[in-house]
């Protein structure tokens, strides 16, 4: 699409959502506030779909009726688009939340899929956080190539794509810069809300995401595909002061997803998206925790920390994503040495199977091997970016197998080069090596010449470095 005209329909849009978000009131509609309508598809009733305000939840009857007691501060009425049936986008922005008319009527017409989702995929994208026109350049030059390739390779199996917050880097004339990467791509995209994304002169945590909401609609939402339940949650708390924020998950969030979960199998594949980690840096994760303790299948997708990491933490399995921009597009690589990159998850039934794709590199480039000469003997050092307690890493010196490596808390090496020191990286010298649990150590005899390391991820996939010593 050609860039200016893409612009100027994006601003037409955040310009039409702004004035709905002004005339949301449910008292504009009816008296009592109620919007009522059917979900059909191709005029036949599709029951149990579900539609929110989010405050209440309700369902679709067998007639695809619903009806709705808005709440007096709800700013949008969605449908948690059911399995089976296309997500409604527009250039690949995902448009799931509409205005009831003046009557406080609302329908939802569907089209279903050509093909079973069941099986299905998805892309998660975090942090992309463009600040300039340098950075967006980057971003349409390396990272919308990369994914468009990785998308293509899959076929005509559904795939749709999830940005987990910090889609620009508090410049929101740059929100039409990300739709377009998305337009690229081609493939639906769901949208959560980061702390770059929030307005801090608006005012407190209620307000500060009115911008984002004006662009891209409510900050927490559902939707459905195949077996698989999908949760979009906001996650930054804004204090009120200039950038001055935490990780919560707002009691109304939390009661809106109690209820929303009533309508979804306890055996179904959960997968919550949202920026901040959960597991420890949401100050009320217990009461999360809480809310989905009964369901067995769930995977968090978080970004925010520009570092790959890989946790299970009350029996959740929490993938908190390297970042699109690694760090923050001065270099190749993250903080933690992982590089720059997103998530390719594929879905079978309840079943979820994923990996690493570094932007610009082979998919089956999962590890960085380096080898150290110190005072007598030589060090190796492999960082395992996505590494989880199931994998198994092993090596090998001059052919012969040593066993598996012990795991270690460090530095990577690169980043170290890249990053370390207040005058590196160049213009963005914030930018700092991290310490992290996904390296691998060993020290052995200099005398050797090769050494080789061997990864083996939990689904039983290897992947291979070496390199001469």
């Amino acid at each position: 699409m050609n860039r200016r005209s893409f612009i100027q329909k994006t601003s037409l849009l955040t310009t039409t959502l702004f004035v709905s978000l002004k005339s949301f009131p449910s008292s504009l509609f009816t008296v009592d506030g109620v919007v009522s309508g059917f979900v059909t598809s191709k005029g036949k009733a599709v029951a149990g779909a579900v539609i929110s305000d989010g405050y209440q939840v309700v369902q679709t009857d067998k007639t695809g009726h619903y009806e709705i007691k808005l709440n007096d501060l709800a700013r949008f009425v969605w449908i948690s688009t059911p399995a089976g049936y296309e997500f409604k986008t527009e250039s690949n922005i995902a448009r799931h939340y509409y205005k009831p008319d003046t009557a406080g009527k609302l329908n939802f017409d569907l089209k279903a899929l050509k093909q079973n989702d069941n099986r299905h995929n998805f892309i998660i994208w975090a942090d992309p956080q463009v600040k300039n026109k340098n950075d967006v350049q980057q971003m349409m030059e390396t990272s919308v190539p990369d994914t468009k390739k990785v998308v293509q390779g899959m076929g005509k199996i559904p795939v749709h794509g999830i940005g987990v917050g910090d889609l620009v880097w508090d410049n929101f004339d740059l929100f039409p810069a990300y739709d377009e990467a998305i337009a690229q791509i081609g493939i639906p995209f769901f949208q959560a809300l980061g702390n770059h994304d929030q307005d801090y002169r608006q005012g407190g945590d209620e307000t500060s995401d009115r911008t984002f909401q004006a662009h891209y609609g409510p900050t927490y939402y559902s939707f459905n595909r195949g077996k698989a339940h999908y949760v979009v949650l906001d996650d930054v708390r804004y204090l009120g002061t200039e950038r001055n924020y935490d990780g919560y998950i707002t009691p109304t969030q939390l009661d809106w997803l109690a209820k929303d979960l009533q309508f979804v199998p306890k055996d179904a594949l959960l997968i919550i998206c949202l920026h901040i980690p959960v597991h420890n840096a949401v100050k009320n994760n217990d009461d999360f925790y809480a809310v989905i303790k009964d369901y067995p299948n769930v995977h968090i997708m978080s970004g925010h920390t520009h570092f790959n990491k890989n946790v299970i933490k009350n029996g959740v399995f929490e993938h908190n994503h390297g970042t699109v921009c690694g760090g923050w597009w001065t270099g190749p690589i993250c903080e933690d040495g992982t590089p720059r990159g997103y998530g390719v998850y594929e879905v079978d039934g309840t079943k979820l199977k994923w990996h690493y794709k570094s932007t610009g590199r082979d998919r089956k480039e999962q590890l960085a091997v380096y080898v150290e000469t110190l005072t007598n003997q030589k060090r190796l050092i492999a960082n395992v970016w996505n590494y989880d307690p199931e994998w198994k890493v092993e090596y090998f010196l001059d052919g012969k197998a040593m066993g598996t490596l012990a795991q270690q808390d460090g530095f990577d090496p690169l980043a170290v080069k890249l990053y370390k020191g207040d005058k590196l990286p160049n213009p963005r010298s914030f930018v700092e090596a991290c310490s992290t649990d996904h390296l691998f150590m060993a020290h052995f005899d200099p005398s050797v010449q090769k050494v080789k390391v061997v990864a083996t991820d939990r689904f039983g996939e290897q992947f291979e470095a070496e390199v001469t010593a």
